[in-house]
């Protein structure tokens, strides 16, 4: 079984214009082929890689494609492409077409899940800012694109830093009530390998800081949640609105002032999975991928 782990080229190894946090690209690379060991050669390449050298793989896993932000409709053609080939994608284009912009989380809350408070503005600006800060009734909100990940392109603006008159995010975005629990106790991550939790994780924002990204010198600490935490992530798993659940999922979730769970993202795109804290993963990753593969 051949395996392609589309990557790009600020995570490849060796590329001039590599991220500082690509070494997640290869503790998570290096997690997958210990799991699969001889059962398949796992290799990482470009997804923009020529469509007749990605046909060549049994699997296409969506490892580390993180530019696809700024690419959406030429990443999902690409996609499209290579499930039409024949080649098995994980997860599913109809899967990563749903969870790729995160209006997502309207279909989710409307389906029950503990959710922010959100509004969708097509291109937010300063009036859209000080609108927000109202009806929230908070001092601080988080902007962010709909489109996007790892906190690129993210802003938070409280009424005694609000943004220039003549700024605006320049496309689709969202904005959120700033959560003092992310600064306190952090995001909590759940790691879900063919619908089954296979670790759980709390990330924290380094000093003065409120993005839990290790791009923002976050860090992490393997958990065991509590019953409750993780039957709220479960039930998260259980809103997805596909037939089979998806063969890698994290769900990020921040507690409210209430005590309860909110689910922040279901990342199933190319989330990074933290092998470090979940030493199963490439093990459970490996048996769920083989026993699809062969269905």
């Amino acid at each position: 079984m051949k395996i392609a782990f589309l990557a790009c080229p600020t995570t490849l190894p060796d590329s001039p214009t590599r991220r500082p946090d690509a070494f997640e690209h290869d503790l998570q690379l290096a997690a997958l082929r210990n799991g699969f060991g001889t059962r398949a050669e796992v290799q990482d390449i470009d997804w923009r890689a020529p469509l007749d050298e990605l046909t060549g793989y049994d699997l296409a896993y969506l490892g580390t494609p993180w530019d696809y932000t700024d690419a959406k409709d030429e990443f999902l053609a690409r996609l499209t492409a290579l499930e039409t080939a024949g080649v098995m994608v994980c997860n599913p284009v109809d899967v990563i077409c749903w969870n790729a912009d995160k209006l997502y989380l309207k279909e989710l809350a409307a389906r029950g899940a503990p959710s922010i408070p959100t509004l969708w503005p097509e291109n937010p600006g300063r009036a859209e800012v000080l609108s927000a800060l109202d009806q929230f009734q908070c001092d601080k909100v988080v902007v962010k694109r709909r489109v996007g990940s790892g906190a690129v392109g993210q802003h938070c603006f409280s009424r005694d830093d609000l943004p220039a008159t003549d700024w605006h995010l320049g496309q689709a975005g969202m904005i959120q009530p700033f959560l003092p629990a992310i600064q306190s106790e952090g995001e909590l991550s759940f790691i879900f390998i063919g619908g089954e939790l296979c670790h759980a994780l709390v990330k924290r924002p380094q000093s003065g800081d409120y993005r839990i990204q290790s791009l923002y010198g976050g860090r992490e600490e393997a958990l065991d949640p509590a019953p409750a935490d993780r039957a709220a992530a479960e039930a998260v798993m259980a809103m997805l609105p596909f037939d089979q659940a998806p063969l890698y999922a994290r769900i990020d979730m921040v507690r409210l002032d209430s005590g309860q769970l909110a689910v922040i993202e279901a990342e199933l795109i190319e989330p990074y999975l933290y092998p470090e804290q979940g030493p199963n993963l490439g093990r459970m990753f490996a048996q769920a991928a083989i026993k699809r593969f062969a269905s």
